[in-house]
């Protein structure tokens, strides 16, 4: 399995090509968009003024639900290259399990995108786990990544057993709870105790877990810069129980 890094960068909301670049510079290298984020043509104009090669950084966008019969899926992701400036992704997904998505149709034009080098990997987001049986189903290539909903006030313990079963990334989206961390008292307590912000706590604990990368959205340099520093902060085991054991809530973003 290709190395993900630990914390990339979410780009929902992020209309400024200046911002992609400046990521990069800081040392991002994983970097996720979509079609509906309407920003695919900002992040492609980041990377082109960013020093780095292409070759150095991973990209992912997703086919909207709109898009996932067999045919759209072909032609959505050539217009998303189109806008990206790129021949090729290196991850692309089915955004979410909803609207013309089919597995037997649907799948099928993803293995073909992978054939013919339009993307590297194939990846799923907000997929349960009976979704993502019935996907292997009918992928002939391995599942990659399941995007999914990841923090402390919500923990799909179950997709992230899949993910280590079958030896894929589980991505957190909302890492940051929406931009709660700071009101989660357990999260606020072990970060009084590390000199750390809630939020580099929520990254920290995610990120210690086998099969686990966050992509927190960030646009100024020092959100940017605090959360890539997370990586580096090591938690207490007692730390990892506290928030392991928070009560759980629902979704913020269900499906």
């Amino acid at each position: 399995m290709d190395t993900l890094q630990s914390i990339g960068l979410g780009t929902m909301g992020i209309d400024d090509p200046e911002t992609i670049a400046r990521a990069i510079e800081l040392g991002y290298s994983h970097l996720d968009t979509a079609q509906i984020y309407d920003n695919e043509r900002v992040v492609g104009q980041g990377v082109e003024r960013s020093s780095l090669d292409r070759e150095e950084l991973f990209v992912a966008t997703k086919v909207w639900i709109d898009k996932l019969a067999p045919k759209a899926v072909v032609d959505s992701t050539e217009a998303s290259l189109g806008r990206l400036g790129m021949d090729t992704v290196d991850l692309l997904y089915v955004h979410r399990p909803r609207g013309d998505y089919e597995p037997a149709e649907t799948l099928p034009a993803f293995d073909e995108l992978r054939d013919s080098g339009h993307i590297e990997h194939v990846g799923v987001s907000n997929f349960t786990v009976p979704q993502l049986e019935r996907a292997r189903d009918h992928l002939e290539a391995p599942i990659f990544a399941n995007q999914v909903e990841y923090h402390p006030l919500y923990q799909p313990e179950a997709a992230l057993e899949d993910a280590r079963e079958h030896e894929y990334y589980l991505v957190a989206y909302s890492p940051l709870a929406n931009g709660r961390a700071g009101d989660i008292p357990e999260v606020v307590e072990i970060a009084n105790k590390h000199n750390a912000t809630p939020q580099a706590i929520c990254l920290a604990w995610l990120t210690a877990k086998d099969n686990v990368v966050a992509i927190p959205k960030a646009s100024s340099e020092a959100h940017l810069r605090a959360n890539l520093e997370a990586a580096d902060l090591e938690l207490d085991p007692e730390d990892h129980d506290a928030i392991d054991g928070i009560e759980r809530e629902e979704e913020i973003f269900p499906e």
